[in-house]
């Protein structure tokens, strides 16, 4: 599971909330792994942190109130300070060998007796998409394979492209999304405690 957190356009507060909130889940569960972090201007603070986790943290998908006087504008009338939490789509693992059906097949035209008799055409499909690819260029089973297969694997590239793409499009529309109020979970004072 891949999992943003995020201060979207917030102040520098909510920029310590984001950290402090993943010191916090990192206590709370063992396996966090950082993908990406958008450090502020701010020290120690981040503007987002991507991570990935075994866990099922569903449940914490939405906003998350921190209750604290502004460590950096102690004036500062405001105390309510959010950030949201959003779960991102995982990228497709690409290309595998037990996930490619191999099929042989007479390709015919020109090439002599060898290709009349001798199945040398390849067909490929690439089974979690149901992309399929044809080679019947070369004079062997083997060239063909291997032809068959770049192209297969040029599809699938840029497949992956795209979908890393739309990971970080969505990660993006989600960094904009803070929905203030109706908090999943609720963090008080500078020793960032849980509340609820």
């Amino acid at each position: 599971m891949i999992i943003q957190i995020s201060s979207g356009q917030g102040p520098a507060e909510c920029e310590l909330c984001v950290t402090k909130l993943f010191k916090s889940l990192n206590k709370e569960y063992d396996d966090l792994e950082v993908i990406s972090q958008h450090p502020s201007k701010t020290k120690g603070c981040c503007t987002s942190i991507m991570f990935k986790t075994e866990n099922d943290l569903s449940g914490l998908e939405g906003t998350v109130q921190w209750i604290c006087q502004s460590p950096f504008r102690p004036e500062h009338k405001r105390k309510n300070w959010f950030v949201d939490v959003s779960i991102i789509p995982e990228v497709d693992e690409i290309c595998k060998d037990q996930n490619i059906r191999f099929e042989c097949f007479h390709s015919g035209g020109n090439g002599g007796q060898n290709v009349n008799k001798v199945e040398t055409g390849v067909r490929l499909t690439h089974i979690p998409t149901g992309i399929t690819v044809t080679s019947t260029a070369e004079r062997t089973q083997q060239l063909n394979r291997k032809d068959a297969l770049q192209k297969l694997n040029a599809i699938l590239s840029e497949k992956e492209a795209e979908n890393k793409a739309k990971q970080t499009n969505d990660a993006w529309r989600e960094h904009t999304r803070i929905v203030r109020g109706n908090p999943v979970r609720v963090y008080k004072d500078m020793g960032f405690n849980r509340t609820e």
